[in-house]
């Protein structure tokens, strides 16, 4: 699958300048790569892009995009952290940094009740757990219900295309607090999916889980994918790559997982149209 929308770089929690990830795709017979750096955010933090390099990146990825035209697409978006009343309007962003298109996701959840946020990514389960019982008590039906509120809210609110590992709540889970079978759970997977329905979005399917060895499927897995198909909504697959022989990890995975839920084409992005292609 010679493409990968979603990339992470030093501009944000990447270990590598833009130019040696389309070096690596190039390699690898990409016809195209998008970078997608964290949406700044009105707090201290080492992940998302910092503000005052604002000017540098815009210049680097025009200059990018002109010197490998020819070779490779190159294209420049945004994944937006959403956190209500913090994150900034996507739209605004956008426009902004000229964005070609956005990604939507939550990695920080604002529990009720609470000025702190709950972190549910990176690599520290304790951090996920630690946060499970501050904020919710160790009600994982609490803790996983706000997460899918507000991942509604960013789908009603917001303007974007693509939204992101969904379901990545799951991942430092891993079937100790609820299962994905749990009538509850799959009660609040449909009401996201509908509204992604829709908003006529995108879904990420991305693969990082599995070469980072914190899932043993995408985001989402092979039943919320049977659901996709069925309800034909459109599917990408990402690597969320961080480092540049990332850009493609685990797509045998996640084109045997589409293959499984009966999913036969992706879409990509291909300048100001989205297209779709068959597997």
């Amino acid at each position: 699958m010679p493409a990968n929308h979603h990339t992470h770089t030093i501009y944000s929690d990447g270990s590598a300048k833009p130019e040696e990830y389309i070096f690596q795709a190039i390699a690898k017979g990409f016809s195209l790569l998008g970078f997608t750096e964290h949406s700044p955010l009105p707090f201290k933090n080492n992940f998302s892009f910092q503000i005052e390099k604002k000017a540098e990146y815009l210049s680097l990825m025009a200059g990018l995009k002109t010197r490998f035209s020819g070779q490779i697409s190159v294209f420049s978006g945004m994944e937006m952290d959403y956190i209500p009343g913090m994150s900034e309007d996507f739209e605004g962003v956008r426009n902004a940094f000229r964005c070609d298109y956005l990604i939507g996701s939550v990695h920080l959840v604002k529990p009720d009740n609470f000025n702190e946020l709950w972190f549910t990514d990176g690599p520290d389960y304790e951090i996920y757990d630690h946060g499970l019982n501050e904020f919710f008590g160790g009600d994982i039906r609490k803790a996983v219900k706000t997460y899918y509120r507000q991942v509604n809210q960013m789908i009603e609110t917001q303007h974007f295309e693509i939204i992101g590992h969904f379901d990545k709540i799951k991942m430092h889970n891993r079937n100790r607090f609820f299962r994905e079978d749990e009538v509850w759970y799959k009660l609040l997977v449909d009401e996201t999916l509908q509204l992604i329905k829709e908003h006529q979005l995108i879904v990420e399917v991305n693969t990082r889980g599995i070469y980072k060895n914190r899932s043993e499927t995408t985001y989402p897995g092979i039943e919320i994918l049977k659901q996709i198909k069925d309800l034909k909504i459109p599917v990408i697959v990402n690597s969320d790559a961080h480092h540049p022989i990332e850009i493609d990890g685990a797509f045998k995975n996640a084109l045997l997982l589409l293959e499984e839920a009966g999913i036969k084409e992706v879409i990509s992005y291909r300048g100001k149209n989205w297209v779709f292609e068959n597997l």
